[in-house]
């Protein structure tokens, strides 16, 4: 298969250069290019590209505005490319909300850099040709449960990956202020947690934070895993807390789902309710097995729901996930388990 792309970028030497790197990939032809929203609008309904490039901050035009107008009138599989600075990742987060598929920093000057970026934005744009675009839903937040009371000891821990910040907006948008526990590792940029942690903050009823070694888990609070070299635990059998340990890629990542959820298996048992979201690759199964082994309640996103199904088809296959559910009903069933 042949994936039919399309480069959106106000500069024309940032086009070139996209277009240079994924040229070396045969299995990519890059079938236009435009510098704006009317031009690429002419292009996307005279070429049909299978997956689009579109770089998040362009002087003179509002990239959302497009950005929402591809998702509901032309659904299509859209990567973001972006300057990893604070403004970058605040632009990119909010496009991954409005249904981007994923987010890519721009090279630097140097050839090395470049050729990692083509290598890294092709592998990208052949998956993103075989997701599922979808218009982004909104959680019902008047639908988040009254008079709710968790339990003592309840957790909840949750591993997603690509589309799992719209994911994450939709399923914590549904969670009261006094939520049990939470735990979350989401892939992402280094640069991006910490932006993603302030967002949901915004967006939802509970108090999100990145986590931070040493922190005891409240309710009413997310823990967000940091991005970059350590991995987030669950330790303290009488009084969990977050741990930050440097270690190596687990599962092909840092932080990794599996390592977290190991750790919850271990430290916290059948106390924890365990989901796994959206995303590509294996991270999460045999943590989220672990979890199951323990006596925990396990929940896979179905693949209807899911921009990837990956992670949770593999949960699934090892027998790691105990019952599916489509996103808007795995809040209420992760409260419900953690209900006192």
């Amino acid at each position: 298969m042949t994936v039919r792309t399309l480069i959106i970028d106000d500069s024309a030497t940032m086009r070139a250069i996209i277009a240079t790197v994924l040229k070396q990939d045969p299995e990519i032809e890059v079938v236009g290019g435009a510098d704006g929203p009317v031009r690429a609008r002419d292009l996307i309904k005279a070429l049909d590209p299978d997956v689009i490039t579109l770089d998040v901050e362009m002087p003179g035009m509002d990239g959302f505005a497009f950005l929402e107008k591809i998702m509901r009138l032309r659904p299509t599989p859209v990567v973001m490319i972006s300057g990893l600075t604070h403004h970058g990742a605040e632009a990119t987060l909010k496009a991954l909300e409005l249904g981007a598929y994923d987010c890519l920093g721009k090279p630097g000057s140097d050839y090395t850099d470049t050729t990692v970026f083509g290598q890294r934005l092709a592998a990208m744009l052949k998956a993103a040709a075989r997701s599922k675009p979808r218009v982004p839903r909104r959680s019902a937040f008047l639908d988040r449960p009254t008079g709710y009371v968790p339990r003592h000891d309840a957790l909840i821990a949750i591993g997603s990956s690509t589309g799992g910040v719209e994911a994450l907006i939709e399923l914590l948008g549904a969670f009261p202020t006094n939520c049990p526990p939470t735990v979350i590792v989401q892939h992402m940029p280094p640069t991006f947690t910490a932006t993603l942690a302030a967002r949901l903050d915004r967006l939802t009823a509970p108090k999100v934070v990145e986590a931070k070694s040493g922190q005891q888990l409240e309710v009413g609070t997310v823990y967000l895993a940091p991005g970059g070299d350590l991995h987030l635990e669950i330790v303290g059998l009488q009084s969990p807390r977050c741990r930050l340990v440097d270690g190596d890629r687990v599962s092909g990542h840092r932080p990794s789902v599996d390592q977290l959820f190991h750790s919850v298996a271990t430290n916290v048992g059948s106390s924890a309710v365990g989901a796994i979201l959206t995303g590509m690759g294996a991270d999460g199964a045999l943590g989220l097995k672990a979890m199951r082994d323990r006596g925990s309640v396990t929940i896979g996103q179905n693949r209807e729901s899911c921009v990837v199904y990956g992670m949770p088809a593999v949960a699934r296959k090892l027998g790691a996930v105990q019952t599916e559910l489509p996103l808007p009903r795995i809040a209420q069933r992760l409260l419900q388990e953690c209900r006192a």
